[in-house]
């Protein structure tokens, strides 16, 4: 017997009809003797048509008093969905409970909207399945030490349910979303792209950072951290399909780097739309700059992604950086307001008609001029480079957005992508 965490996105519980599916295909593993413990995402599209209304409320600028109203409002979309699971298992025989976050309990420290997991208490959970019941948590929520509810922000089931398996010591994490696996690149923008088998985790954790939606970054961060069996595939497939090869489907992330990886140069092509690049002008070049601008906006829960800081010239520096779209607008205003008054900067500057293209590959390590193809391919696009970051398994740049498709095509053929690897 084998305990078993599911997780299903937004749009395997898109309807009745789907949670019904979802379901069936629960009680067929519980039936086949594994312990079963499910978190499920609010439906589609619920979590926007909630912060919708509160937006239509109060439009003006957020404050920690109304994130955390914010946090109480989102985390009733996964608190319906898994008690609509929970009617659905014992519609079909099965003994099940529902749990909130608060209920488990599930600790996070206080950053409404953006809270992380400190702890689970997994007590209550085991007694459960051990009475033979289906416990489905909620993903995406949890409770501070106060007993304020928090969420963990977008695509934080993800994580939730990894970090559920991890606590529990679940002998594997099966992620259904509405794609049956992690490929090359979107197909939506390349339909040439291949899913792959098998993916390392260093190369997921670079394709989620660089804006690939197929899994939450923190959800793989989770992951490797604890060394959670992960795997990725499709609700949409029939739920009586055969458990076995159910659980060989998909894309498993692997943890170890083995003869039976698909080892080619570059893996992927990662991209992300969600991208905003701000530069603070005419920064005087001096010791502890960096930290002054940086370390002010990390203090307002910002999280920056790439940096650049350009050559000195007469002691002056220009120094850029790039933030999530959502946060450009605060940043922006941190920045014009405080930070470059307090640094004597010239100005602040802001561009969210930019985005990010990455190739990834643990390939990359053995094999020199991966970056130069790259800039090579762009350039042969009439495509220009705005930043540059690499690591030892990939390579980044920031482009104007409408280029973006045009970007990605050219890479994935330039890397052979679109051919099966033996």
């Amino acid at each position: 017997m084998a305990l078993i965490v599911h997780k299903y996105g937004g749009t395997s519980m898109g309807s009745t009809e789907r949670i019904r599916n979802v379901a069936k295909r629960v009680a067929k593993w519980a039936r086949a003797g594994h312990q079963m413990v499910v978190v499920p995402s609010a439906m589609s599209g619920e979590t926007n048509r909630l912060l919708g209304l509160a937006k239509e409320l109060a439009p003006a600028k957020s404050t920690d008093a109304t994130n955390r109203e914010l946090d109480m409002l989102a985390s009733t979309g996964e608190q319906a969905s898994s008690a609509l699971l929970a009617i659905a298992l014992q519609a079909e025989g099965m003994a099940s409970v529902s749990y909130a976050g608060w209920q488990v309990p599930i600790r996070t420290n206080s950053a409404y909207t953006k809270a992380r997991i400190e702890s689970i208490d997994d007590q209550k959970v085991r007694a459960d399945l051990a009475a033979g019941k289906v416990v489905i948590v909620t993903g995406f929520q949890g409770v501070d030490e106060l007993g304020h509810i928090t969420t963990l922000g977008r695509g934080g089931s993800d994580t939730s349910a990894v970090a559920v398996a991890a606590a529990m010591k679940a002998d594997e994490c099966l992620i259904y979303t509405d794609v049956d696996g992690v490929y090359t690149t979107d197909p939506r923008v390349v339909p040439e792209a291949r899913r792959l088998n098998t993916v390392s985790f260093e190369e997921m954790l670079e394709m989620a950072s660089m804006g690939s939606k197929v899994l939450q970054i923190r959800s793989v961060e989770f992951a490797g951290k604890y060394k959670v069996p992960l795997r990725v595939l499709s609700s949409f497939t029939p739920w009586d399909i055969d458990l076995t090869e159910e659980a060989q489907s998909g894309t498993l992330i692997t943890f170890e780097e083995d003869e039976q990886m698909e080892q080619a140069i570059v893996s992927g092509i990662a991209f992300n739309r969600d991208e905003a690049k701000i530069s603070v002008l005419g920064v005087p070049d001096k010791p502890g700059i960096a930290y002054q601008i940086l370390g002010a906006v990390a203090d307002a829960n910002i999280e920056v992604d790439m940096i650049i800081q350009n050559i000195s010239r007469d002691g002056k520096t220009d120094f850029s950086f790039t933030v999530n779209r959502n946060d450009h607008a605060r940043a922006m205003d941190l920045l014009k307001d405080k930070i470059v008054p307090a640094l004597g900067a010239q100005e602040a500057t802001g561009d969210t008609k930019i985005c990010k293209v990455s190739i990834v590959g643990i390939g990359m390590r053995s094999h020199v001029g991966i970056a130069s193809k790259m800039f090579r391919c762009l350039s042969e696009e009439g495509i220009n480079i705005q930043m540059i970051s690499t690591s030892e398994i990939k390579t980044s740049v920031v482009i104007d957005e409408k280029y973006m498709e045009l970007a990605v095509r050219a890479l994935h053929k330039a890397f052979d992508l679109d051919i099966a690897k033996v």
